[in-house]
């Protein structure tokens, strides 16, 4: 079983290893990115502002564009530098679902792959180890993505299993891994009570994701976000073992442990042996707040690299940028070229 530790680390520099001034872990992000339950007259103002924050109508460049692109640039502009940068190592693919798959949708039952990013994402499995790291419960994402040869992780990381059939890696079948199973009981009983106190907010959505429960805002009208984020205070507030995070559009109910798709990518690379390997390079696709747990993992391993998915400047762990899905499919197709032209030669 792996095992962690808990530091404070800094963004450090995939070149030179160096911490930069742009550290993710600033106080400023820290409130909008972890907001922990507690007493404080402000909370409700502190939510609302931060669900401001992650609207796409809201997002203020936190640089120019021009100038967060020469930090972040474009991982199609820079595929050759990417393969280079992996020559010699084992390629391990980690993707997010929704928003790096398949667009962001104002309905989450509907966030469905096209049929070409799944054949794609089909020949990738058949090139490399690849997992689906998602928010969602697992079994969703499976009924999205419906390929048997990906390990998937869902409700953050909380919930990992392994192919079932059809990949490579035989020996991973029973690959199963469950850190929050304690809070299952909790968690229902928290899902089935913002159900009931979120029912007068229109437009609000409730979805049990088995390890964790997400409060939907995107077809909420903002002039009631405040009312939105004062019925899940008072749900919160009498479960002091659970805390609040923020995706795109969506609070985040997740037990507290020190548990998240970080720590999953950390244990997928243990379960296909390559915990202390130095030819491996895990390469970490997504477009959510959630994903820079893995983006940070990357980066103080000094091993692989992330890739955000966004159209926006934003402070990021990752590398380098894709804008959409259909940029995230180019680039995955181009990974599948590359490597069958080298495995036919």
């Amino acid at each position: 079983m792996v095992r962690f530790t808990e530091e404070n680390t800094k963004h450090v520099d995939k070149e030179t290893g160096n911490k930069s001034n742009t550290d993710v872990t600033t106080t400023k992000k820290k409130v909008l990115q972890d907001l922990i339950i507690n007493n404080g007259g402000g909370l409700i103002n502190s939510w609302v502002d931060s669900m401001r924050a992650c609207s796409p109508t809201h997002l203020k460049s936190l640089m120019k564009q021009s100038s967060w692109l020469k930090e972040h640039p474009s991982a199609l502009d820079m595929f050759e530098e990417i393969l280079h940068a992996s020559e010699g190592k084992q390629v391990v693919m980690f993707l997010d679902y929704d928003g790096t798959l398949s667009p962001i949708v104002d309905d989450p039952d509907r966030a469905f792959m096209s049929k070409q990013m799944r054949r794609t994402v089909r020949n990738l499995a058949n090139c490399f180890p690849t997992a689906i790291v998602s928010g969602r419960c697992r079994e969703k994402v499976y009924n999205f993505v419906k390929l048997t040869e990906l390990y998937y992780a869902g409700s953050h990381g909380m919930d990992i299993k392994g192919p079932e059939q059809g990949s490579k890696y035989e020996e991973d079948k029973s690959l199963l891994c469950q850190p929050a199973t304690e809070f299952l009981p909790v968690i229902d009983e928290v899902y089935q009570k913002l159900m009931e106190k979120t029912k007068s907010t229109p437009g609000a959505s409730v979805e049990n994701n088995k390890f964790c429960v997400s409060v939907h805002f995107r077809r909420v009208d903002e002039k009631n976000w405040s009312d939105l984020a004062s019925q899940v205070r008072s749900v919160m507030k009498d479960y002091p073992k659970l805390r609040l995070t923020q995706g795109r559009k969506v609070l985040e109910i997740r037990p507290i442990i020190k548990w998240d798709k970080g720590k999953a990518l950390e244990f997928l690379l243990e379960s296909l042996g390559y915990a202390n390997c130095t030819n491996v390079f895990p390469l970490y696709i997504g477009d959510d707040r959630t994903d820079e747990d893995a983006f940070k993992i990357l980066r103080e391993r000094r091993q692989g690299l992330g890739i955000l998915v966004s159209r926006s400047p934003k402070e990021t762990n990752a590398s380098y940028s894709l804008q959409e899905p259909d940029e995230v499919m180019d680039f995955l197709q181009r990974l599948v070229k590359w490597k069958q032209l080298r495995s036919g030669a």
